[in-house]
């Protein structure tokens, strides 16, 4: 009994030094990376749904069309380029699609100070920066482990979950006021901007890469990924979450911008600092998703937040107009503040258990699988949402929406997540081994 607890203890000793050691000059220049492309994300975020509002005239069902033009490259190409990312280095395959982004979006801005940008053409480039889109996602989320030691995980990615918070905070916001300053393509310029310092900064990442060396065939491989997260409950339990959240609260959101600027009388600045004030949750979430963990662990805040995300959304379709465009900001941004806080918190503790429960000759396949589910439903989700307010209005398909977000909190609580207590305990043999090596070498 005692040499067990003795074993325990320098277990979680070690884990405790691993937490504290300070991570390495590759995952600053990653961190670097990932502000920039946040930035560039957040601005695009608001820029293209108000610019084909505001210059194009476009319908809720044209909104919904947009979104399916984002997202559907996730149900199209994640899969393959899940493949791809693990018979290559990533460093690369990210410099890659931020380039490719930054271009396309450059395309956008001068078609449309030229005058002859039309919807299909602006559906069709959306759909070809979502295709970059992918490549990146898959990529980057799964170059972490090669940079961060297995214990560091969680703290790596708290702080990426943080940067990106933090930037959320001023992107709307900045997004909002260069729209309604400069005009909606001028303001992609930011978004152009941000992924070229991100392809900059990936490009100086040294830490070396294990490529599967496996050839067993395209289809094979394919199948050796999605056989793996249906063999693991947890990775299907993180799956099922995302699944379902995502989809419906794309359709939530697709249906609110056209819903505050045309029922609720908001500006662009206004819209975006609602989505502003709305990130400071995020910030939030992320700051606190490691202590939570360590007091709680990592399952109780899951099921926690998603029944508060839930549940706050049900005021958006009461807001109206009536209430005057200052008290409408600050309730609609503290909603979305619960809402962001949640997800955020959420999502770094659910990265996290798949970068541990996923040796790394998988992690590209594993990703995109997971995206493949968790963002390729957003198309499906930002098509029914267009769809159905189209046909009830907004209001009523926003109550929708978020009364279908509940079914996520189903899922949570009848599965393992809510049991789950330090995640480094769900560490698979690797992830183990990595941990010693990191150790013995610091």
């Amino acid at each position: 009994m005692l040499a067990r607890s003795s074993v325990s203890s320098r277990g979680a000793a070690v884990r405790d030094i691993q937490r504290r050691a300070p991570l390495s000059a590759d995952f600053s220049r990653l961190w670097v990376a990932q502000g920039a492309g946040v930035a560039a994300a957040q601005v695009a975020e608001l820029a293209l749904p108000l610019l084909a509002v505001l210059m194009l005239n476009a319908s809720a069902l044209e909104l919904g069309l947009l979104g399916v033009a984002r997202w559907l490259p996730f149900l199209l190409l994640a899969l393959p380029l899940g493949v791809l990312v693990d018979r290559h280095r990533r460093r690369p395959m990210i410099v890659i699609s931020d380039w490719g982004r930054a271009a396309l979006t450059v395309a956008i801005i001068a078609l449309a100070v030229a005058g002859v940008l039309t919807t299909p053409a602006l559906l069709l480039l959306a759909a070809a920066i979502g295709c970059f889109t992918v490549l990146f996602e898959v990529s980057y989320q799964s170059i972490v482990p090669s940079v961060v030691p297995p214990s560091g995980l969680e703290r790596a990615n708290s702080r990426l979950a943080a940067t990106a918070a933090a930037v959320q905070v001023g992107g709307p916001g900045l997004g909002g006021m260069l729209v309604q300053l400069i005009s909606a393509p001028l303001a992609l310029l930011v978004t152009a901007v941000g992924y070229v310092v991100s392809a900059v900064s990936v490009t100086g990442i040294r830490a070396p890469e294990s490529p599967s060396t496996s050839r067993a065939g395209f289809a094979t491989e394919l199948r050796e990924g999605m056989s793996y997260v249906r063999r693991d409950k947890y990775l299907v339990a993180n799956l099922g979450f995302s699944a379902l959240y995502n989809p419906f609260i794309q359709w939530v959101m697709v249906l609110f911008l056209l819903h505050a600027v045309e029922q609720l009388g908001l500006d662009a600045f206004q819209v975006g600092l609602i989505l502003a004030i709305g990130a400071t949750g995020a910030l939030a979430g992320s700051l606190l998703a490691g202590p939570l963990v360590r007091r709680f662990g990592a399952g109780r805040p899951i099921l926690w937040t998603a029944v508060a995300e839930c549940f706050v959304l049900l005021l958006l379709p009461v807001a109206d107009a009536s209430w005057g465009a200052p008290a409408l900001v600050i309730v609609l941004g503290l909603v979305f503040a619960v809402g962001d806080a949640g997800a955020t918190l959420s999502s770094v503790i659910l990265i996290t258990i798949r970068q541990l429960r996923t040796p790394d000759h998988l992690l590209g396949r594993v990703n995109a699988s997971m995206r493949w589910v968790s963002y390729g439903t957003i198309a499906f989700g930002a098509a029914a949402g267009g769809i159905v307010g189209e046909l009830v209005g907004t209001q009523l398909g926003i109550l929708i929406g978020v009364l279908l977000t509940f079914s996520a909190v189903i899922w949570v609580a009848l599965g393992p997540l809510p049991r789950v207590g330090d995640p480094t305990d769900l560490a698979i043999a690797e992830r183990r081994e990595q941990e010693a090596s990191a150790l013995a070498a610091g």
